[in-house]
């Protein structure tokens, strides 16, 4: 009976090893076991992607030490479910700005260009319209700083799929008006594309190259950073490179890259590990292997606004050099964000901390909350969050500033009736504080900080600065965005002409409709056409529905289209009011009638005089 237990003893012991080496093994699987599992920040950005609809991320982050990680999770293309690799290739949209700055600033270093040289002198076909220019030039400086006072952005030289990847800058300027000034150059930070396109042309004026080529050869490749380009890298065509993410949208869908008016702005494709590169060179001295290759006061100083009339008041947040200082997540950064279609990105530095992260999403979502992958980052790296400033016992006194405020400027010419009618601010007192209610925003109380500074909820510094302009002008500032305070007088009649022409288009089209469902309203009756006109705005959209959104600012069937309504619609009031007093036509139906048709007609009229009339997208 004990024979069999020992024969099965001895087969253990021939067919299994030893403890000893079973030992040893899983101390040499542990490791491996322990690099395959993924990190908490990895597992944190992962369900982010996936709760927030985006389809990959590639990211990395410098430690104190200089040491790069970088990792990746989610889909380099909806369409082929393949995934996205660390040293996959991404494009970073707007953060193209902090490189070309940076390359400004190596010539600068090297003494072949002056920060405060008037654009002009190196661009000398560049003609701005500038009421304040005896005295106050556009210099390369405001350029730097979007204080030049200039436009952002047409539709046409953003959405677009006429450039090709040789188009050249110049052609991103041509037509009218495109480089006026709307405020004094220096005093006001305003968001614009089109200086930094100017930028571009500086560097292809001051070296004599295409600024990509100059850029990749004396900038990134002394950066070491070889997997990155200034040129036009896509998914397809002769530009295609097989490591590059495709961009998606929000509904997933894929959408390579293409080629734009306004490159230097928003052009640059690069990886997670390269970025992390250049996050670590502006952390430092400036210096390459012991040789200087950018004075460190420049890079000191990036991100740090200077000479406007919010940086004079003490307001630290804003923009300079090629980066911002953000306040958000409870810590304090140099930080740069783009978007370009198909991306998103964002670049965090901490000079006190010595420590970056990068990230690239392959989705440009307009709902998601990228906040959240700035969060996790923040808490990986442990950035430690500095103690909210403290509250002086004394209250500013806010009677006088108590009132509306409109964008000034506002960072799209094109759609300043819109900035204006439906993007102003009203501050109200609220014991100490100050109450701040974006018509189109939850409202926020500010809590004073003493002089003329204010903080809004969730920031650990000043974030709104109350000054008086030159002119006398009370402004409410954030360092990125400026309102002039403005009286009722002049908003109430834009309300109200909105208000008129609104309840106008609704009542014609309502009575309208319902008169011609009952056969009550044949071809002469003065409401026909002024119907057909309303009706004749729904034209466009089957036509814009079938072309790319890129080529809203082209001249295409529904661009025209829509142009041809907009400027027929006034028209149509004149001939429904017209044919009205010619028929003679009495009673309050046609009163009702005739009052809605004025509505429209003085609507139009207002838009027409904020050249919103015809509605031309190519413009």
């Amino acid at each position: 009976m004990n024979q069999a237990p020992r024969t099965l003893h001895k087969l253990l012991r021939v067919t299994l090893p030893s403890p000893l080496p079973w030992c040893l093994l899983l101390l040499m699987l542990l490791p491996a076991a322990l690099l395959a599992a993924p990190s908490a920040l990895h597992t944190g950005i992962a369900d982010v992607l996936d709760q927030e609809g985006l389809s990959g991320a590639v990211w990395a982050t410098v430690d104190a030490d200089g040491t790069i990680a970088v990792d990746a999770a989610g889909i380099k293309d909806a369409r082929s479910k393949e995934a996205l690799a660390v040293d996959d290739r991404v494009q970073v949209g707007s953060i193209a700005k902090t490189l070309l700055a940076t390359g400004i600033l190596r010539l600068v270093t090297q003494g072949r260009l002056a920060l405060d040289a008037p654009v002009s002198e190196v661009l000398p076909d560049v003609i701005f319209d500038n009421p304040w220019a005896a005295s106050d030039p556009v210099r390369i400086r405001h350029l730097l700083d979007h204080t030049s006072g200039l436009d952002d952005t047409r539709f046409w030289q953003m959405l677009s799929l006429q450039p090709d990847a040789d188009t050249p800058l110049t052609r991103a300027f041509t037509g009218d008006r495109l480089l006026r000034v709307r405020s004094r150059p220096g005093s006001r930070a305003s968001y614009s594309n089109m200086g930094f396109t100017l930028l571009g042309r500086v560097v292809e004026s001051v070296t004599g190259e295409r600024y990509e080529r100059y850029l990749d050869t004396h900038l990134l490749r002394p950066l070491a950073m070889h997997d990155s380009t200034f040129g036009f890298v896509s998914q397809a065509g002769p530009h295609a490179d097989p490591r590059l993410a495709m961009g998606h949208f929000d509904d997933l869908s894929a959408h390579a890259t293409v080629p734009l008016y306004l490159r230097p702005a928003g052009q640059f494709t690069t990886t997670a590990r390269d970025m992390a590169r250049f996050a670590r060179f502006l952390l430092g001295d400036g210096r390459i292997e012991g040789e200087r290759f950018i004075d460190a006061q420049w890079l000191r100083a990036m991100g740090r606004p200077v000479g406007t009339e919010a940086a004079s008041a003490g307001l630290q947040p804003g923009y300079g050099l090629g980066l911002y200082t953000r306040d958000r997540n409870g810590v304090v950064a140099r930080w740069h964000g783009g978007s370009t279609a198909g991306y998103r990105a964002t670049l965090y530095l901490f000079p006190e901390q010595r420590q970056a992260f990068f990230w690239s999403t392959n989705t440009d979502s307009e709902t998601a909350d990228h906040e959240r992958i700035n969060a996790l980052l923040i808490e990986a790296l442990g950035v430690d969050s500095p103690e909210p400033a403290r509250l002086p016992e004394a209250a500013v006194q806010a009677a006088g500033w108590e009132g509306f405020y409109v964008p000034a400027p506002n960072r799209l010419q094109t759609v300043a009736w819109i900035d204006t009618v439906l993007g102003f601010v009203r501050l109200r007192r609220e014991g100490d504080a100050l109450r701040l209610e974006p018509f189109q925003a939850p409202a926020s109380v500010l809590t004073p900080m003493g002089g003329s500074l204010f903080r809004a909820p969730g920031r650990v510094m000043a974030s709104h600065v109350l000054l008086t302009a030159a002119d006398g002008t009370r402004v409410l500032s954030t360092g990125m965005q400026s309102y002039e305070q403005t009286s009722l007088l002049k908003l109430v009649p834009l309300w109200a002409s909105l208000a008129a022409g609104l309840l106008g288009l609704a009542y014609l089209l309502l009575s309208g409709l319902a008169r011609a469902l009952a056969r009550r309203m044949p071809p002469a009756h003065p409401v026909f056409v002024p119907l057909l006109g309303i009706l004749a705005l729904l034209l466009p959209v089957p036509l814009f529905l079938q072309q790319s959104f890129l080529q809203l600012g082209e001249v295409t069937a529904a661009s025209v289209v829509l142009a041809t309504v907009t400027l027929a619609l006034p028209l149509t009031m004149l001939a429904g009011l017209a044919l009205q007093v010619r028929g003679r036509h009495r009673g309050p139906a046609a009163a009702l009638d005739a009052v809605a048709m004025l509505g429209i007609l003085q609507f139009t009229v207002v838009l027409a005089a904020w050249g919103l009339v015809p509605l031309r997208l190519w413009a």
